[in-house]
């Protein structure tokens, strides 16, 4: 319901009391605001009582007006402009409280979704791509980092893992032009949503592949094309999107994985680690970083 939250609030527009008009304008037209506000604040802000905010929150089909408070939120991650979105952190936030409320934010986010992730769908996926025959992961913007540090690790533990870097979405198609359904592709994408990443995962669909989508919210785009969805939380109206829960829950695919795979790939560790060493890849411990 958030993306059309302004749709539904034109569509029912003729049926509100002349409050109820009033708060949908301020709505329409600051929903960046009103999403932070409380009933009563929204209330005294438009000039009508507090009721009456419930009442319309009701009105437009959500259960109270913290529903209705989420979807606002829900327009600002999807729809503000990094400048935007950069001026309701200085809204919310006060110099001397950023580190707190910054870090609460991600404590929250991940508290969240380790209580409300399936348990068995987190399982189906790591058995998907233990069984896969190959993994390709994709992320645009800052969830390409998110692709990169996952796709590091699983390239530890098996033989043919894809990161698509490149921008073109031509190019990213001839990189999967042989995908099938024996492969897994991970698709990372939060608001505001890559258009990249919802076409890649619609191809990889339609070539009847296992797609991971690892995203925000049910009404997400990508969400669609999933046969493994993992929702995390990632609730910042900042310019940082909040990317630990999403972090979070690709650790622990990867140690999931890990521990299934580590018997078959004790070789290839053991001869990593000789490699490193020879090259000295890591500084050694008992060096301190002296020369």
């Amino acid at each position: 319901m958030e993306d059309n939250l302004i749709a539904l609030i034109s569509k029912k527009m003729p049926s509100f009391s002349k409050g109820q008009k009033r708060i949908a304008l301020f709505i329409t037209e600051h929903y960046d605001e009103a999403a932070f506000m409380t009933a009563l604040r929204l209330g005294q802000t438009v000039g009508i009582s507090e009721s009456t905010v419930v009442r319309f929150a009701t009105a437009l089909g959500f259960d109270g007006y913290p529903q209705l408070q989420k979807a606002m939120q829900g327009l600002i991650r999807s729809r503000l402009t990094t400048l935007q979105r950069v001026e309701v952190s200085r809204a919310r936030l006060r110099d001397d409280e950023v580190l707190d409320d910054v870090m609460s934010y991600d404590m929250t986010n991940i508290r969240k979704t380790l209580e409300e992730i399936p348990r068995d769908v987190f399982y189906s996926a790591v058995d998907a791509l233990v069984n896969a025959r190959r993994i390709y992961l994709f992320g645009a913007g800052s969830c390409r980092a998110l692709a990169s540090f996952a796709a590091y690790y699983f390239k530890l533990f098996f033989n043919d893992v894809q990161l698509i870097t490149t921008s073109g979405q031509s190019e990213i198609f001839e990189e999967m032009i042989q995908v099938d359904e024996r492969d897994v592709v991970i698709g990372i994408s939060f608001p505001r949503y890559s258009s990249r990443a919802v076409k890649t995962l619609r191809f990889a669909a339609s070539k009847k592949a296992k797609v991971i989508a690892v995203t925000d919210s049910l009404t997400s785009p990508i969400a669609p094309f999933a046969s493994h969805l993992l929702l995390a939380h990632s609730d910042m109206a900042s310019v940082v999107d909040s990317l630990a829960a999403p972090l979070s829950v690709l650790n622990a695919l990867i140690v999931a994985v890990s521990l299934k795979q580590l018997e078959s790939r004790r070789q290839v560790l053991t001869e990593l680690e000789a490699l490193w060493n020879s090259y000295e890849v890591y500084q050694p411990a008992d060096e301190d970083g002296k020369e």
